[in-house]
């Protein structure tokens, strides 16, 4: 069984760009999350540290959370920047320092596809999106311009459309999240935002609401 990692490199994994995974520390300590694979180096320069997808979950372990809250609702960490998958509680604060979060987040992840992508194509999701799905779209609506539903959104279990915009969740297909909205002109505008940040997407009907949706995962090769 692996070996947690040392606090000094928690402290450095904990650290880790939010977005793109980018790490910061000694060469001993990054070289030392590359030997337990948790980083790796990037091959091109300036040879910059990331995170695998397995150093990510270490990052985001939260021991009170169930599994289920991690699927269907992300959460809002203090520091930590969260795509709205529409339907928060609490939702972020709006306004002009939300888009630059979201422009940032936008561009960070850009950066990493091109960092890891074996191509450096850009116009493809990348390793990290695959582990990310339901945030992964988020940013992409998000970063658009779409508007997340609100709180006030049908519950996410009953099949309906969100009330006020868009909302995001995780399906019983491990490659594929479902994207609902309060009417085909929002789905449409989703659709294409998700086909031009990388997306497969199909048109689908709720066999109980009779309501439409949105399936959508990550382009490959």
């Amino acid at each position: 069984m692996t070996r947690p990692p040392t606090a000094a490199q928690r402290r450095v994994i904990d650290t880790a760009d939010p977005v793109t995974g980018r790490l910061r520390g000694t060469e001993s300590q990054l070289a030392a999350l590359v030997e337990r694979g948790l980083a790796f180096r990037h091959p091109r320069p300036p040879h910059d540290h990331f995170l695998t997808p397995a150093g990510h979950r270490i990052r985001e372990a939260e021991p009170e959370a169930g599994p289920a809250a991690a699927v269907d609702a992300p959460r809002t960490q203090t520091g930590v920047f969260t795509a709205r998958v529409g339907g928060e509680e609490q939702p972020p604060d709006g306004g002009p320092s939300r888009m630059r979060e979201v422009r940032s987040a936008w561009q960070g992840l850009l950066e990493l596809r091109r960092m890891t992508n074996p191509d450096g194509a850009v116009d493809r999701p990348c390793g990290w999106e695959r582990t990310h799905l339901v945030q992964a779209a988020a940013l992409a609506l998000e970063a658009a311009g779409h508007r997340p539903a609100g709180p006030d959104a049908g519950k996410p279990d009953a099949g309906g459309p969100a009330s006020d915009g868009y909302r995001v969740r995780a399906t019983p297909q491990p490659d594929a999240v479902a994207v609902r909205g309060p009417d085909d002109g929002t789905l449409g505008a989703c659709a294409v935002t998700l086909e031009k940040a990388g997306w497969q997407v199909s048109e689908h009907t709720d066999p109980r609401s009779r309501t439409r949706y949105l399936l959508a995962s990550p382009r490959r090769v």
